[in-house]
């Protein structure tokens, strides 16, 4: 059985506690260091309160779309299953009636609760939920006006989320880090007021009804749970035309001064670039390399392809991916190059797909990315980073950096394995260096912008008025660095050095919910096609019209529920009554159906056809009313 890491010993104490009515706490913070394993604490709450009968259902909220698989992972874990002894299981859901599907929980993103509130909210009304939120981070308290006009988005998702918050029976706050770029509090968390000349943001340990636990860098690492970092610092020169279309050139990026923003965006779009994606690819090619010669001994990796080293690119923008990608490319095997590196950018309709296949599978080995790939993915077979961006903000980078940080349970021992990560050698990521070794993982400053700070440090902003001309790569310096300081204790001190903490999961074979649902509703799918096609080239309907999409309306009048809205057990029932019956022996099922006819008509119009079945003149809107059809 796999052995718990110290904040997740400590959750579960503190919902033991909750379970067995032993305090009042019913909002629980935790403040993880990336990588090092936060999707096991809603597995943990979760499992204890629904078995103490003080919640009903589990809504986890996280950032983006591509996280949500990885959370029903964690629920569907056999190995977790089995330690912790629950039978919970949620699912990745839309927008629709019913989230759950007769399951004990839902997983939606930021944006999805964005756009229905209102579904969300009468969800939780009805039910008693835990509501786990990952990544906090992202959602500014609404009651800070200050600055709302950098964050509007955000501050949309925080109003929608706010009255979930409200309604939860119990709370599950989850962060990589508790500071914004922005520098603007985070939603929900209680603050001390700040104090001193130095104005720091910190967090109130004491605050009623509130657990706080944290798992620093330093406690990772001690733990063996997330990688050390070596970082490969590659300076350069670069020379680009201003808006004036004069000539301005560096001759170091690291010696910049203000001149860095314009110099980065030229460097990661010229030469400097090229000469840093060649550097990353060779690297891993040759750890891939020497972990194939190991995997080939009796030792080996027990999975073809498993355990090998992966490398992750991110790049400033979709163009620039596109072409990075054609460069890396082009250094690989003409048969090799199309299955071996892919990209995941918002514009490309497979991107999902291709950050599971990334994630799951052997190939591809080298993903190109903007933003999609660097939060909260859970890869642990990458083992570098071109980190080819611009954003210099701290939480942006320390998500970045923990891409790499994570240990992968099929790539041999611990001190075998490797987090590289590859960047330019700018002031603004030295200076993030330096703050991860030294700044508290409960404290933020207050930001007020003075007129000399590079704009480049806020996550996302306008391209500069520049042509970019040339840059070239001069000198590459690699250093680890130092672990930083424990969660709220700048002196380190805790004694679980030797705790065992491999808790990746098992997941090769493993059926998430929505996995099934979609597996189902293809099988469906095939069986319906199969019979209209077999009913149309053998006459087996004498009346009526024989198509996809009235033997569809058939079954669903017949289950009362349409597909995409049907339970796991629905969809098996649907499923059973189809492989023992033919739809054609049901249509008089629709014979009297408004909602098919009128579907039909539109249909027949855009066809220029008239089916036998589209007299009425009637329907019924997707309220449920009948109206007079126009």
């Amino acid at each position: 059985m796999p052995a718990l890491r110290s904040h997740q010993t400590m959750v579960a104490g503190v919902a033991a506690a909750i379970a067995q009515r032993q305090t009042d706490v019913r909002d629980v913070l935790a403040a993880v260091t990336p990588g090092g394993g936060k999707s096991l604490l809603p597995v943990i709450m979760g499992a204890a309160l629904m078995r103490a009968g003080l919640i009903d259902r589990i809504c986890w909220i996280v950032p983006r779309d591509s996280l949500r698989r990885q959370a029903e992972e964690a629920f569907a874990d056999p190995r977790w299953r089995e330690a912790l002894g629950h039978g919970i299981a949620l699912r990745a859901a839309e927008n629709g009636r019913d989230p759950c599907r007769g399951l004990q929980g839902y997983v939606t993103t930021y944006q999805a609760v964005a756009a229905a509130p209102d579904l969300h909210l009468q969800e939780f009304r009805r039910h008693r939920y835990l509501l786990a939120v990952d990544e906090l981070h992202h959602l500014p308290a609404v009651a800070d006006t200050a600055t709302a006009t950098t964050a509007e988005d955000e501050t949309a998702w925080s109003r929608s989320i706010l009255p979930l918050l409200e309604s939860a029976a119990a709370r599950l706050l989850m962060s990589g880090t508790l500071e914004r770029a922005d520098g603007r509090p985070i939603l929900w968390l209680p603050y001390r007021a700040p104090t001193g000349v130095r104005r720091v943001r910190e967090i109130d340990f004491k605050a009623p009804g509130w657990a706080i636990v944290g798992y620093s860098r330093r406690q990772a690492l001690a733990e063996k749970a997330i990688l050390p970092v070596t970082f490969g610092a590659m300076d350069g020169t670069a020379t680009w035309l201003d808006a004036e279309r004069t000539t301005r050139s560096v001759d170091a990026l690291s010696r910049a001064g203000e001149n860095t923003r314009d110099a980065l965006f030229t460097a990661l779009r010229t030469g400097f670039a090229q000469a840093m994606l060649r550097e990353a690819y060779r690297s891993c090619r040759e750890h891939r390399a020497k972990r194939r010669a190991a995997a080939n001994g009796p030792n080996g990796a027990e999975h073809e392809g498993a355990g090998l080293g992966k490398l992750l690119v991110i790049a400033p923008d979709q163009e620039t991916a596109r072409n990075y990608l054609d460069t890396l490319r082009g250094w690989m095997p003409g048969a090799q190059a199309a299955r071996m590196a892919r990209i995941a950018i918002s514009e490309r309709r497979d991107a999902q797909e291709v950050v599971a296949a990334f994630r799951l599978r052997p190939e591809p080995a080298v993903l190109v990315s903007v933003a999609m790939a660097y939060e909260g993915l859970d890869a642990p077979a990458i083992s570098h980073v071109a980190c080819l961006t611009h954003i210099r903000s701290r939480p942006w980078l320390e998500q970045a950096i923990a891409r790499a940080t994570r240990v992968d349970p099929h790539a041999g021992a611990y001190e075998q394995q490797r987090a590289v990560i590859y960047h330019p050698s700018d002031m603004m990521f030295e200076r993030f260096r330096q703050m991860v070794e030294t700044q508290q993982g409960t404290r933020a400053m207050v930001k007020t912008r003075r007129q000399h700070e590079l704009p480049f440090e806020r996550t996302a902003e306008a391209e500069p008025e520049i042509i970019p001309l040339e840059s070239n790569a001069t000198a590459l310096r690699f250093a680890v660095v130092a672990p930083g300081p424990d969660f709220g204790n700048p002196t380190p001190g805790h004694d679980s050095a030797d705790r065992p903490a491999s808790d990746r999961a098992a997941k090769d074979g493993v059926q998430v919910p929505s996995a099934v649902e979609h597996h189902l509703r293809q099988r469906i799918g095939q069986i319906v096609a199969a019979q209209v096609i077999e009913d149309q080239d053998n006459n087996l309907v004498a009346e009526g019209p024989v198509s996809y999409h009235t033997y569809n309306a058939v079954l669903k009048r017949h289950m009362n529920k349409a597909r995409s809205e049907m339970t796991l057990s629905e969809l098996e029932a649907a499923l059973g009554w189809l492989e023992r019956n033919r739809i054609s022996d049901h249509l008089h099922l629709i014979a009297d159906d408004p909602q098919y006819r009128w579907s039909s008509r539109r249909k027949a119009r855009g066809a220029g056809a008239v089916t036998a079945f589209s007299k009425p003149s009637r329907r019924t809107t997707h309220h449920g009313t009948v109206k007079p059809a126009s």
